[in-house]
């Protein structure tokens, strides 16, 4: 099952987070993902932080493990001639430039498909390739926004998730795309271009918020760390920590509430319907029964009524979790310059193997230009 990937080769032309991320999902499945960057400073995460660790940037690091590196000034004439080449002999493209950069670079769609008819192209986008506002560069925080996932976000004023969830879901659908366009060049030998946008990955993950507006014609609403249709379905103080409840069912509510000193059938909460109206009322019944223990007390006695609940547990915490490095998701890397390093691994599995991804042994992050001779020395053959 390793290396389901290893007959493609992937050209990554992307920078930053959404593109690197998409090339990174391809290189964990096997493919060889040949990443060209400017001569001058890479990729632009090379240089954000801190943190860096001997010189090499922790955010560059999450998002490029399993690549080669290798540079080139694609205004130049030996760029072009160089992209030409590797083009000729790739399987896929992925590109997050503004709209209309490659093709002033000589690259538009037609002269790619000029050059390989079979090549998958993956380009992404802040707002999308065309409409009114196609043109706008697109930052994560900026996409969050506009997108409305911050509007629902937060307890009091909008707030952003605490990852870059809107580059990280555009790479994600964008490697989804690949793969859907790469097995119809299986049936009709031609590749096509798969589109996507921070703008449409945010809007994409809208879900049942997205439905109460469109159907219901209701605005989604901030309700900070409860389920909006759900409850009880949150976060609780105890009397020591917090703890996360999720009563998902008419069943599960009627074994929760004895629980915590509650009747199952008081008029105020005996449906879900009822629970949500009434949802000041019953967070606050049920932080005065859990006050009266510890939370891994509440932890311990939920679990054994079969009522989900959990921690709210930091990075450390999570890491160190032996549940996490069960299913491996922590893998280790020999990095040219960081030696021995733990990083953040796939989140497939396949059958029964031990270690997360598709590969038995992982590449590190590249330093800049690392494989420039190798790379090179493969397209003269």
């Amino acid at each position: 099952m390793q290396n389901l990937l290893s007959d493609l080769v992937v050209v990554d032309l992307t920078r930053a987070l959404s593109g690197p991320h998409a090339a990174m999902m391809l290189g964990d499945l096997g493919a060889r993902v040949i990443k060209v960057e400017t001569p001058v400073g890479g990729d632009d995460s090379r240089g954000w932080g801190p943190p860096f660790v001997e010189g090499e940037s922790t955010y560059f690091l999450s998002a490029n493990r399993n690549k080669e590196s290798v540079t080139a000034d694609l205004k130049s004439a030996e760029g072009k001639e160089f992209l030409t080449k590797l083009v000729r002999k790739a399987d896929v493209l992925l590109e997050n430039f503004r709209p209309g950069v490659l093709d002033r670079l000589g690259f538009s769609v037609e002269e790619l498909h000029a050059l390989n008819p079979g090549l998958v192209i993956l380009s992404i986008t802040g707002f999308g390739h065309d409409g009114p506002e196609g043109q706008r560069a697109g930052y994560d925080q900026i996409a969050q926004g506009e997108g409305g996932l911050m509007s629902i976000t937060g307890a009091v004023e909008p707030t952003k998730t605490g990852v870059p969830i809107a580059d990280l879901l555009a790479g994600m659908y964008g490697a989804y795309g690949v793969l859907a366009a790469l097995h119809e060049r299986n049936v009709t030998g031609r590749g096509r271009v798969v589109r996507t946008s921070l703008l449409a990955s945010v809007v994409g993950v809208h879900a049942f918020h997205g439905t109460k507006w469109t159907v219901a014609g209701e605005l989604p609403e901030r309700v900070g760390n409860h389920h909006a249709q759900i409850a009880p379905y949150g976060m609780y103080r105890t009397a020591d920590d917090i703890v996360q409840v999720a009563v998902g069912s008419e069943g599960q509510w009627r074994v929760f509430a004895p629980l915590v000193g509650l009747d199952p059938l008081d008029s105020r909460f005996v449906g879900n319907a009822d629970r949500v109206a009434h949802r000041d009322e019953l967070t606050a019944a049920i932080e005065l029964a859990l006050a009266g223990a510890p939370a891994d007390e509440w932890l311990r006695r939920l679990a054994a009524v079969g009522i989900p609940s959990g921690k709210v547990r930091d990075f450390q915490q999570v890491y160190e979790w032996e549940q996490t490095r069960s299913q491996g998701l922590l893998i280790e890397v020999e990095h040219p310059t960081l030696g021995t390093v733990q990083l953040p691994g796939p989140p497939l599995r396949f059958d029964d193997q031990p270690y997360a991804g598709a590969r038995e042994t992982n590449l590190p992050p590249p330093r800049l230009g690392e494989h420039d001779e190798s790379v090179r020395a493969w397209l003269d053959e």
